[in-house]
This record gives C-alpha cells, structure tokens and sequence, in this order.
C-alpha cells in the first residue's frame, strides 16, 4: 500500500492492457454496425461496408501503436530509475 501511495509501483501499464482489449472491441462493434448500415442502405452503402471494413483492420492497430506509446513511456521510467540505482550504488562504492 505505501508503494501505491508514494507512486513507487506504477499501475497504469497494468491498466494499458484493459484499455487496449476495449478500444479493440469498440473499433470491431463500430467497423460491424457500419456494414451494418451499409449493407442496410437502399440506395447503395457501399461507402459505409468498406469504412467498416477499414475500421475493424485499422481500427486495432492505432489503439495497439498508442498503447505501445504510453508503455514506451513507463519503460523508459524504469530504465531510467535502473540506471539511477547502479550510478547510486557506483557512488556508495567509490566513497568507501
């Protein structure tokens, strides 16, 4: 609980993975309801299947390239944090 508190264990890359597998249902639930509405269309919805199309293929992807982002992130603060704890101990070892 103090490691929560005082920010030390971050929650949010655990969090990324939810918001991903959402943002891939929504992208695949709006893509389906598109050729839906398409195919549903009198007057031709062509425009509408292929948009749905399109959204169920890269809908996917731009939520997995801006999850990957934001990781990118929290990687980048654990290697820093690492990096930060080796030049600490190099220090405690060189004052000895």
């Amino acid at each position: 609980m103090k490691n929560f508190l005082d920010f030390n264990k971050m929650i949010t890359p655990s969090i990324i993975k939810i918001i991903f597998i959402i943002g891939v249902v929504i992208s695949v639930l709006m893509g389906i309801s598109l050729i839906g509405a398409g195919l549903d269309n009198p007057y031709g919805g062509s425009g509408s299947v292929f948009m749905g199309l399109l959204t169920i293929v890269i809908g996917p992807l731009v939520t997995r390239v801006y999850c990957e982002i934001i990781i990118v992130v929290f990687k980048m603060h654990e290697s820093l944090h690492d990096i930060n704890s080796k030049i600490k101990v190099q220090e405690d070892d060189r004052d000895m």
